[in-house]
């Protein structure tokens, strides 16, 4: 128990001092960020609005409404997104490349519906089988998942066979796709049996009612998404979106990156 105090106690100094390191006038930061780490933010974002007297907006999407939402123009302050995106914005002269700092990594997994019989995916052959088994799948393609389920298909020589087997697809050309909501949609799609099996960062699948993780691809297959953090070169509140980075390493936002099934990039 004391330790347990001891160690609460620290934390909340921890942030006090971060609080007074930050001193600054409040203001509000418009934060761009993937859906992956949305979890993280519901639990860290009041952490940091209590903290620093700072107000976070933020507005969650996948790799290509991202894309389209930065090259239209809309202001933001910080982009926390895939490092391979964020090099291009920073490439671009969109983001100040000495605010570079990467922040968290994920890998990729596959989710099924709850009580439904659960595929062997423990290799890449019992991987490529319970592909080709399941009679529908749903992922994003615009996603850095579905882009990398792409290439997967490709190595595996199944491309043809999963063409038209995403559910995520047909649903879309029906009922158009909201902006940063196709997480949501996903996990919908396997949860009520629509599709056999969904693709997603597993960090998403993870606590989801409806929806049991099944596991996470074949080492050989894996792919990491390392996000990164960056300050926009027309941000309006450049210090409170560096503050925003500091903070999002700190030992209080590290428990909660390791609680919502995701790694540190830092040790």
């Amino acid at each position: 128990m004391k330790a347990r105090s001891f160690l609460a106690a620290a934390k909340i100094g921890f942030m006090f001092l971060l609080a007074q390191g930050f001193a600054a006038e409040a203001a509000e930061v418009k934060v761009i960020a993937g859906v992956a780490m949305s979890a993280v933010w519901e639990e860290f974002g009041p952490q940091f609005e209590r903290a620093t007297g700072h107000k976070l907006e933020i507005w969650y999407g996948n790799r290509g409404p991202i894309k389209r939402r930065i090259e239209a123009g809309d202001a933001f302050d910080l982009l926390v997104a895939s490092s391979p995106a964020l090099d291009e914005y920073t490439k671009q002269g969109r983001i100040a490349a000495d605010t570079r700092t990467e922040i968290t990594r994920v890998g990729m997994g596959v989710g099924a519906r709850a009580g439904a019989p659960r595929p062997d995916i423990g290799s890449v052959d019992a991987f490529k089988r319970a592909l080709l088994d399941a009679k529908s799948v749903t992922y994003n393609p615009e996603s850095t998942v579905g882009i990398h389920l792409a290439r997967v298909f490709e190595r595996l020589g199944i491309a043809e066979q999963m063409k038209d087997k995403n559910e995520w697809m047909e649903r879309t050309r029906k009922t158009p796709q909201p902006s940063g909501q196709s997480a949501g949609r996903v996990l919908q799609a396997v949860a009520d049996g629509s599709a056999e099996l969904g693709f997603m960062f597993s960090n998403e699948l993870l606590s989801v009612r409806g929806v049991e993780y099944v596991g996470p691809f074949p080492p050989e297959l894996q792919h990491y998404n390392v996000f990164a953090a960056g300050v926009a070169t027309a941000a309006e509140q450049p210090e409170a979106a560096k503050a925003l980075i500091k903070f999002l390493r700190s030992p209080a936002a590290i428990t909660v990156i390791k609680a919502k099934g995701l790694e540190p990039a830092i040790p």
